[in-house]
């Protein structure tokens, strides 16, 4: 999701629920001409980083029978073979 912008005047006519909505975890832009120049978060504030792809690579190992595991168990539980 995109951070929500808005012109200076916009932001000074809605200021007080800007600053309400950032202070509850959305984060917004103000721009001047159409030119961002501040982004408003609250103070306790902190950007999530992106999720790296295979950061565990190498830490574990799936079983060679993962696909099959706990058949039986689900077998019986639906009262017979799938």
């Amino acid at each position: 999701m995109q951070m929500q912008q808005f012109n200076i005047h916009e932001a000074k006519t809605r200021l007080s629920s800007l600053i309400d909505g950032a202070a509850k975890g959305r984060p917004f832009i103000i721009a001047k001409a159409g030119k961002p120049m501040v982004k408003v978060v609250p103070v306790s504030y902190e950007e999530v980083p992106a999720r790296r792809v295979g950061f565990m690579a190498g830490q574990f190992a799936v079983p060679a029978d993962f696909n099959s595991m706990g058949k039986r168990e689900i077998e019986g539980l639906f009262g017979g073979s799938l």
